[in-house]
């Protein structure tokens, strides 16, 4: 029973220093790649900026071809007036019709000139974002891979934890999850030669000591911490 617990404290401690080092490469993967991230960022943001100002430039067409439409109605009806009032009312709305109309075609201009820009700012990010990502592809792959071979020792040890467990119950179990629960590390530690508990180094009732060294085959538990005996000194209490 004492040799499973051992194996599986083992086992865990190896778990848990896999979950370290998984975890710090996160922040690796995330520095390699912010170069290529903050270009495609940026790129996403002019898109946007561009997407938004063709709209804007379809909305003055738009606008531009209903004005010259309701212009060429105006002066249609011109040619069907009556009287000097009407004429001066139709002439005017076409003044200003036609004025509006260079407004809109000043802005159209400026806007299709900031088009043409963006475009170009696209185009030459775009170029940028790729080339950056193809210049990170290889150390990113190269520390996925490194990941991915931690995560496969991880998922071996992780099974190797579910056979033992088959392997340990009652009291021993219980202990060995409240432990765990409780996030403390060390379960099972052993005796030191001077008689102390390997995990918080008080000194082990003799007649426990006996009983542990000899291979008790009950569950001896330290009177101060806590832990499971061994006679076995545990390498963490060396």
């Amino acid at each position: 029973m004492l040799d499973a617990l051992r194996e599986l404290q083992s086992l865990d401690r190896q778990i848990r220093q896999l979950d370290t080092r998984i975890a710090e490469f996160d922040p690796r993967l995330a520095e390699v790649e912010d170069p290529a991230i903050r270009l495609e960022e940026e790129l996403s943001a002019v898109r946007k900026r561009l997407e938004q100002m063709e709209e804007d430039a379809r909305r003055l067409h738009r606008s531009e071809q209903e004005k010259l439409l309701r212009a060429e109605k105006l002066e249609d009806r011109l040619g069907q007036v009556t009287n000097l009032r009407e004429e001066a009312a139709a002439r005017a709305e076409v003044e200003m019709l036609r004025r509006a109309l260079e407004v809109e075609a000043r802005d159209r201009i400026q806007l299709d000139e900031q088009i043409g820009r963006s475009q170009t700012q696209t185009e030459a990010l775009a170029s940028e974002a790729d080339e950056a990502r193809a210049r990170v592809a290889p150390e990113q792959e190269a520390l996925l891979a490194e990941r991915a071979v931690l995560q496969g020792e991880k998922k071996a040890f992780e099974a190797q934890r579910t056979e033992l467990l088959a392997n340990v119950s009652g009291p021993a179990l219980q202990v060995y999850r409240s432990f765990h629960s409780a996030g403390r590390l060390l379960v099972v530690a052993g005796i030191t030669e001077d008689g102390a508990c390997g995990s918080c180094f008080n000194v082990v009732p003799l007649q426990l000591q006996n009983e542990v060294r000899r291979g008790s085959a009950a569950l001896i538990r330290c009177e101060a911490c806590g832990v499971i005996l061994s006679g076995v000194l545990d390498e963490e209490s060396r």
